[in-house]
């Protein structure tokens, strides 16, 4: 398992694992990022990292990157 902020762009990943406190494991869930889901890195972008997550297109902090597990 690596985190997604260090994962290859354009490869379909399966998240593993959310760590981090609640609050944010809540948030990232908010967003369609839940075990099990496919995500894709689309790009890195002044810090923020834009992942495809169920059919939509979301960007996260590098830090909350961090925390998802594919």
């Amino acid at each position: 398992m690596i985190p997604l902020a260090m994962a290859d762009p354009n490869v379909d990943l399966t998240v593993r694992r959310i760590a981090g406190n609640p609050d944010l494991r809540q948030h990232l869930e908010t967003l369609g990022f839940v075990t099990g889901a496919i995500v894709r890195v689309v790009a890195e972008n002044s810090g923020n990292v834009i992942v495809n997550v169920k059919e939509s297109r979301v960007a996260i902090s590098n830090e909350a990157a961090r925390h998802i597990y594919v």
